[in-house]
């Protein structure tokens, strides 16, 4: 698969939706974590992302102008040990609980499906990292309907044993605007990873997101030798 600049990625349509990145810096010493949410309605633009413990949660920006929490309001990164888990919904917990009852991710996923919000029927994208002992990989998951055909629910995980410096994989929700949205296809984008910089990151993520749509932003760079991290929040609603 061709390499893709990952802000000309993002950039190259105006609604991918939610999405995951995660890959490894230019250096090669820390494991890097990207995940954006972008609305088109009020209700899913009417969100921040806050810290919660570890990782991170979801919350009303505005809670008088609050409509349906049920699928904006989670918990999308969580930290089980050496592992950093990040999703689009609450199936952040299901693999959080799974996992630490000894299942794998992919086990923890077979509970799930893609959300019930008809007729989109929006994929669960999922991912997890591991680091541990100066080692990382990482693997990324998306539950999807066949075609926009509910009755059936497709599964795919994609597993990474290593991945080399300055290279990532990128993962969202939907191809593009529609309507209905039409769900991402194939493997995850393979995309560069040019900065060791958490604010350089930070701000191409950002800023090459549809100014209209983008909602909140969060990163983690996790030193691979160490397991310390740094994070950054954006959110436009302040």
């Amino acid at each position: 698969m061709k390499m893709q600049a990952l802000g000309q990625e993002i950039a190259s349509t105006t609604y991918p939706g939610r999405g995951i990145v995660i890959g490894r810096s230019a250096d090669g010493s820390k494991a890097v974590i990207a995940y954006f949410i972008m609305g088109r309605s009020s209700n899913s633009r009417n969100r921040v992302f806050i810290e919660d413990g570890e990782g991170i949660r979801t919350q009303a920006f505005d809670p008088s102008k609050m409509e349906d929490p049920s699928l904006i309001i989670y918990a999308p990164v969580r930290v089980l040990g050496n592992k950093t888990i990040v999703t689009n919904g609450d199936q952040t917990d299901t693999i959080y609980e799974g996992m630490d009852s000894q299942l794998t991710f992919e086990q923890s996923l077979r509970s799930r499906e893609f959300e019930p919000d008809a007729p989109n029927y929006t994929p669960r994208i999922s991912g997890i990292l591991h680091v541990e002992d100066g080692k990382y990989n990482f693997a990324m998951s998306i539950l999807k309907s066949n075609d926009g055909d509910p009755a059936c629910c497709n599964r795919f995980t994609f597993a990474y044993n290593g991945i080399p410096a300055g290279e990532g994989r990128f993962l969202h929700t939907y191809m593009g605007d529609g309507n209905p949205l039409p769900s991402f296809e194939g493997e995850p984008t393979r995309v560069s990873i040019e900065d060791n910089d958490i604010d350089a990151f930070t701000k191409l993520v950002w800023e090459s997101l549809n100014e209209d749509n983008k909602v909140s932003l969060f990163t983690r760079m996790i030193d691979i030798s160490t397991g310390k991290y740094e994070s950054r929040i954006v959110n436009k609603n302040q």
